[in-house]
């Protein structure tokens, strides 16, 4: 028996033919979980549409994508509206999809971005309405659930950094029905309590996990919340409505307990290495205002008055010791002359030996009252000058009544234009410095 054959374009083309000619195919409805998305350089989307029973690939022209309000994502539920046909060159079938709506947690999300787009253009989410985390947490509120990962990794870590920081627990629920209600009392209630902070989060899930993280009446709490807030939920790639609110967002509640706590052995350590710090540089300081003290009187003391005057004195008296020898050379010369001119002339007759000798005597007599008086002139001015620097010097001054007065920074004060009440002024006198404080001031009546 002959059997007739057909080719492989045949037969897809007749399955193609029978599918054509169904009018249910022609627009469907199939709902599903994407996978093996691709988007495709030339705008077309390829992904195939699961569920627990089977698998149907899927096609949407970039023609049709101008209704798609969103970037499809592997594991979202869809619901893909099109018609089914056959793909001829690989003899397989597909849905040509025209519209994709999202279903089930694609749902939340779109609800999500409009709550979050909402609630910014509010100003919720601004910057200015941030309050700082003190830095020295002492009382801790926590917002979560009382069993679980989440509490005891905040309450470890919180004791571990800071033994002596008190915590409070509000027992919330943070999934499910009532969620919302209950974080927010919790918010409420210990925000009441005055606590230095507040810790609100629980550990990772799925976006309805998370759920009631994202409700409106939730962030309003927390934006409301007059004690700084830090938002602990889920792990590094959860965001919610609450991260945003809060003041400070925190990956984990690990991550969030050591935000708020400060270690104590570390700052305790930093505080060691600051007042080392200060120590040594206080040392240094006190050293170098110690030699510039030192220099300082040294100057002092080699331009004061009395050093001068002193130098004055050294000066003079030296002076006098070498006129002194002076004088006593000349006298010594003029003893040896006469010797000599005495017996040069010796044998001369004796009248005029006598004369001579009577002349010799006269200018001895003369030459001995000229240096006498040249002495008692020298000494006379010597006196003098040591009288007018005598009169010269402040100590002098002082002892005679007067004083001088400076400020603290050693400016001299010659007028009440230099003062002013309440002034530190420091009077030098004879004996001492007096240390008085202005009261007051009063000009001098000008002579008529």
């Amino acid at each position: 028996m002959n059997q007739k054959t057909i080719s492989v374009g045949e037969v897809s083309q007749y399955i193609r033919d029978l599918i054509a000619g169904d009018y249910a195919l022609r627009r469907i409805a199939v709902s599903g979980e994407v996978s093996n998305l691709t988007y495709h350089r030339s705008g077309h989307i390829y992904f195939t549409l699961k569920d627990a029973a089977a698998a149907l690939s899927c096609v949407m022209w970039a023609s049709d994508r101008a209704g798609l309000g969103f970037r499809l994502k592997n594991g979202d539920s869809i619901v893909a509206t099109g018609s089914v046909d056959v793909y001829l060159q690989q003899g397989k079938y597909q849905l040509y999809a025209r519209k994709i709506e999202l279903q089930g947690a694609g749902l939340l999300y779109e609800k999500y971005l409009a709550l979050k787009s909402e609630l910014e253009e509010m100003g919720m989410f601004a910057q200015e309405y941030k309050q700082p985390i003190p830095f020295y947490v002492k009382k801790l509120g926590i917002v979560t659930a009382p069993t679980g990962a989440a509490v005891q990794d905040i309450r470890n870590i919180a004791l571990r950094r800071n033994p002596y920081v008190q915590l409070f627990l509000y027992p919330a629920l943070v999934q499910g029905e009532g969620a919302a209600q209950s974080i927010v009392r919790g918010i409420r209630a210990l925000d009441e309590m005055d606590l230095d902070c507040l810790i609100v989060g629980r550990g990772g899930g799925s976006l309805e996990d998370l759920w009631a993280f994202n409700e409106e009446e939730v962030a309003r709490a927390i934006f409301s919340c007059r004690t700084p807030v830090i938002s602990a939920v889920g792990h590094e790639t959860d965001t919610t409505i609450a991260d945003y609110v809060a003041d400070l967002r925190a990956p984990t509640p690990s991550a969030a307990a050591e935000l708020a706590v400060c270690d104590l052995f570390v700052l305790d350590g930093e505080l060691i290495a600051r007042r080392d710090a200060l120590r040594a540089g206080m040392c240094r300081r006190i050293d170098a205002t110690r030699e510039r003290t030192g220099s300082f009187a040294k100057s002092l003391q080699h331009l004061s008055p009395g050093q001068q005057l002193n130098a004055k004195r050294q000066r003079a008296a030296d002076l006098e010791e070498k006129l002194a020898v002076l004088i006593a050379r000349s006298l010594e010369d003029g003893k040896t002359r006469r010797a000599l001119l005495e017996s040069r002339f010796r044998d001369r007759s004796r009248l005029v030996l006598t004369d001579r000798k009577q002349q010799l005597e006269k200018l001895a007599r003369e030459f001995a009252g000229g240096a006498t008086l040249r002495l008692r002139e020298e000494r006379h001015r010597m006196q003098l000058l040591a009288e007018r620097w005598e009169g010269f010097s402040p100590l002098k001054k002082l002892r005679q009544g007067f004083s001088y007065a400076e400020d603290d920074a050693g400016r001299n004060i010659s007028s009440i234009q230099d003062v002013r009440e309440e002034m530190a002024v420091h009077i030098q006198v004879a004996d001492g410095v007096i240390h008085t404080i202005v009261t007051g001031t009063q000009p001098r009546e000008r002579e008529s």
